[in-house]
């Protein structure tokens, strides 16, 4: 298999998986086992490139909100928004200085992959028993948006938690129980924080010897094809959630964790 195939793959794993609540970070760890192991440079920026799909489909949505900050309602959101980035940034760099580093066996990702199953199915059952006292509530609390800065930093510390799943989940428990409020919020706050994360990555490697052996061409194909299938994903997964749970995704997780336990060697 040539490097620019196993980009374009790595590429279209990315796509699919970084919304979808099945985490694209183990995923794309899972996958580089076999299409070769990449740089953080490269797993970070296509992941920007399933953001900037978000940042397409959210478009007028975003418009509005730098257009009408005048406006009490957009001001409050968009303040919201950048206190959820704030959080993720202050311990996402803090967690950086402590020199952790993504676990690149694929042990810890299956079992991540099962507890979270286990964890979305209980956080679904209480989101729900939570929507029927409190009725449908789009509205983003300070503490919706603070819980959900810090559900990214945790997702980003364990792969196969699955930010959007982690993000999602934490907004619809602590009391916005409309599935589309929560997501867009979720999705929203990705825009920044992952656009910050590849530029953060970005100056870290520019310059050095790391930057001069990156493959820019396989990144780009990699960062297209990211971008076109998260685009086709997200708009799937908006049209989903109006008449479904997120119960598939917990099944998909069980089975595919289930798999790598059985299949993979334990040192794997």
């Amino acid at each position: 298999m040539t490097d620019l195939l196993a980009a374009l793959l790595l590429g279209i794993i990315e796509g699919i998986t970084e919304f979808l609540p099945i985490s694209s970070t183990g995923h794309l760890l899972i996958a580089q086992h076999w299409l070769g192991h990449r740089s953080d440079l490269f797993n970070i920026s296509i992941q920007a490139g399933a953001i900037l799909a978000v940042v397409l489909i959210y478009r007028q949505r975003l418009w509005q909100l730098a257009t009408g900050f005048m406006q009490p309602e957009n001001r409050d959101y968009l303040l919201k928004l950048i206190v959820a980035f704030g959080v993720t940034a202050v311990l996402g760099i803090a967690v950086k200085k402590l020199g952790f580093e993504l676990p690149d066996k694929v042990l810890p990702i299956a079992w991540a992959l099962v507890l979270g199953g286990i964890w979305m199915l209980l956080a679904e059952h209480y989101a729900a028993k939570r929507a029927q006292v409190l009725g449908e509530r789009s509205h983003i609390s300070w503490t919706v948006a603070i819980l959900v800065g810090v559900a990214q930093v945790i997702a980003g510390v364990f792969p196969g938690t699955s930010r959007s799943g982690a993000t999602i989940f934490v907004a619809l428990l602590a009391g916005t129980t409309s599935r589309a409020a929560a997501t867009e919020f979720a999705f929203l706050v990705g825009i920044p924080t992952m656009f910050a994360a590849t530029a953060y990555e970005a100056l870290d490697v520019l310059g050095t010897p790391a930057a001069a052996n990156e493959d820019w061409t396989a990144l780009a194909v990699a960062f297209v094809a990211s971008a076109v299938t998260a685009f086709i994903a997200v708009k799937w997964l908006l049209r989903y959630i109006q008449s479904h749970r997120f119960t598939a995704f917990a099944y998909y997780r069980f089975a595919l964790g289930a798999a790598l336990l059985l299949l993979m060697p334990s040192g794997s």
